[in-house]
């Protein structure tokens, strides 16, 4: 059986608790002012907590401030070479070859479905499909039609990190491929 905390009547522990749940979800700084209505509290029990809050951090990894008119967690300043080498780190891991070409697969036909990439591909996209999405670089964008399958389509993160303003801007494919024309009839044919 869940237990729901009551608003109105917290202990000063309770109504730091709440602060640290309520901060650890926002995007961006909240103030005292929306805490102490969130929490029906007043503001001056707000700033106490708050302070009490980010004077007990100061030996752990991240930090509570007050920064751009409202309060929100930070990585401790101390550490901004570790955290700086763990997201550098995350952006220039490459994509595999096999990624490489399904992207360029999803880049081409979009919107297109999982089964027409393996068609093309020749093999199962399946996980390389979800690494792209998780990397940000495709999304869902609708159900097909006749089949009822997901399709997929680049997303604008993928604009951004090959420098393009739109998808007319990727170099033509056609010189690169023979009989360009009969590749629709060859992928029907392959997943019928």
């Amino acid at each position: 059986m869940m237990r729901y905390m009551k608003v109105g009547k917290m202990s000063n522990v309770e109504v730091e608790r709440s602060i640290e749940a309520i901060l650890m979800v926002v995007d961006e700084p909240v103030t005292e002012i929306t805490l102490a209505q969130v929490l029906e509290r007043t503001v001056d029990e707000i700033d106490a907590a708050l302070t009490t809050l980010a004077s007990s951090y100061n030996e752990r990894g991240f930090a509570l401030k007050k920064i751009g008119g409202g309060w929100r967690f930070y990585s401790h300043p101390d550490l901004s070479g570790v955290v700086e080498k763990f997201v550098l780190d995350g952006q220039q891991s490459r994509l595999t070859q096999a990624a490489l070409e399904t992207l360029s697969v999803v880049a081409y036909r979009q919107p297109v479905s999982r089964s027409r990439v393996s068609a093309i591909r020749g093999v199962n996209v399946e996980a390389v499909m979800k690494t792209l999405i998780t990397r940000g670089l495709v999304e869902e964008s609708g159900l097909e039609h006749e089949s009822g399958a997901i399709l997929y389509t680049t997303t604008s993160y993928f604009l951004e990190r090959l420098g393009l303003n739109s998808l007319d801007d990727l170099p033509a494919l056609a010189p690169y491929l023979p009989n360009l024309d009969r590749l629709d009839d060859i992928l029907d044919s392959l997943t019928e």
